[in-house]
C-alpha cells in the first residue's frame, strides 16, 4: 500500500496523453448524492413519516423546461425512495425562497414559521397601501416642517448681524477705522446699504449718550464707604484692647514694688483662679499631702501543739505573774 501514497509517479519517455481513452457521460444522467431532508414528509403510499435531517443516497438532475431557471439561477431536482414502501419522491430547490419545494411521491409537513413570514409580508403591504394614502397629510408635515427651521435660520442670522453691527462700533471706537469700514460695509451690505448718517455717534469711550446717562445713574463709591466704615471699628477694637492691658500693668506695678522695699513681708494679692481644668487638678494634686508609711502588720500567733495534756492545757492561762 505504500506505493499509493507517493507524490511524484514515474512517467515512461513515450508518454502521450492524447491516447488516453476519454468517457462520455450522457445527457441527462442523474447523479448520485448523499443529502439530508430538508422538511418532513409523509409518504402518499403508506402515510409513513420521513423526518427532517434523515440521510438518503439520492440522485440529482437539473431541471428543463420553464422551471429550469430562476434569474439565471439553475434549479435541480431530487430522487428518494420511501423507506417503507419504496415508493420514488421528488422535491425541487426554491431559490426565489431560498428553500425547497416538494413536487410528488409525498406531502410536506406544516411548519408554524412558515404561515408566520407569510402574514408579516401581507401585513406589510397593506401597511405600504395605508402609507400611500396618506400622502397628503405627510407632505403637509413636511411644509409645516420646513417653515419652522426657515424661521430659525432667519432668527439666527438677525442675531450674526447685530454682533456685527456692535463689533463695528467697537472697532471705530478704538481707532481702527478700516477694520471698522470692512465691517461696517459688510454690515450695511447686509441691512440694505446704510449710510454714516444713520449711525449713531459714540463718545470716546465707545459708547454712546444713553449709555453714558446710564453709568453716571450707578453710585461705584457704596462699596468703598462700607469699606472704611469696617476699618474704623477695627481701630477702634484694637485701641480698646491697648486701653485694658494698659490698666491692667498699673494695676500690678504698685505690688511688685512693694515687694522690692519689703522683702521679709508677705503681701496678700488677689489670686486669679485658672480657668483651665487640667490646671487646676495639677495644682490640688500638689497640695494634697502625701500618705505616710504604714508598719506591716503583726503575724498571727503559732497554732497550739497537737495531742497530749500539755495540748489541753494550753488553752488555760492566767493574768498573773506568777509561776506555780
Amino acid at each position: 500500500m505504500g506505493e499509493r501514497k507517493v507524490l511524484n509517479k514515474y512517467f515512461p519517455a513515450d508518454f502521450d496523453p492524447r491516447f488516453i481513452p476519454r468517457g462520455s457521460k450522457p445527457k441527462g444522467e442523474l447523479v448520485p448524492v448523499r443529502m439530508m431532508l430538508p422538511f418532513t414528509i409523509q409518504c402518499s403510499s403508506c402515510s409513513s413519516f420521513l423526518y427532517q435531517g434523515r440521510k438518503f443516497n439520492s440522485k440529482k438532475e437539473p431541471v428543463s423546461g420553464e422551471k429550469a431557471f430562476y434569474l439565471t439561477v439553475q434549479r435541480f431536482r431530487f430522487y428518494i425512495k420511501c423507506s417503507v414502501c419504496s415508493r420514488p419522491v421528488t422535491f425541487m430547490t426554491d431559490p426565489e425562497n431560498a428553500d425547497y419545494e416538494m413536487e410528488s411521491g409525498g406531502t410536506r409537513n406544516y411548519q408554524v414559521w412558515r404561515d408566520k413570514e407569510k402574514v408579516e409580508a401581507e401585513i406589510k403591504e397593506e401597511r405600504s397601501g395605508e402609507k400611500d394614502g396618506d400622502d397628503a397629510m405627510a407632505a403637509l408635515e413636511e411644509r409645516v416642517a420646513d417653515s419652522q427651521r426657515e424661521m430659525e435660520d432667519l432668527d439666527n442670522l438677525d442675531e450674526i448681524k447685530a454682533m456685527n453691527a456692535r463689533h463695528a462700533k467697537l472697532m471705530r471706537a478704538r481707532g481702527r477705522p478700516s477694520e471698522a469700514g470692512g465691517v461696517a460695509a459688510v454690515v450695511d451690505r447686509a441691512n440694505g446699504a446704510a449710510t454714516d448718517g444713520d449711525r449713531e455717534d459714540l463718545t470716546e469711550h465707545g459708547t454712546t449718550a444713553e449709555e453714558e446717562s446710564l453709568l453716571g445713574t450707578i453710585k461705584f463709591g457704596a462699596a468703598t464707604a462700607a469699606a472704611s466704615d469696617d476699618e474704623e471699628d477695627d481701630q477702634a477694637e484694637r485701641d480698646r484692647r491697648a486701653r485694658n492691658a494698659a490698666a491692667l500693668g498699673a494695676e500690678s506695678a504698685p505690688t511688685s514694688a512693694a515687694s522690692a522695699l519689703l522683702p521679709g513681708i508677705k503681701i496678700a494679692g488677689v489670686r486669679r483662679r485658672r480657668r483651665d481644668g487640667a490646671d487646676g487638678r495639677e495644682a490640688k494634686l500638689r497640695r494634697a499631702p502625701t500618705p505616710k508609711p504604714t508598719s506591716p502588720p503583726d503575724p498571727p500567733p503559732p497554732p497550739p501543739p497537737s495531742g497530749g495534756l500539755g495540748g489541753l492545757l494550753g488553752d488555760y492561762g492566767s493574768d498573773s505573774d506568777l509561776d506555780f
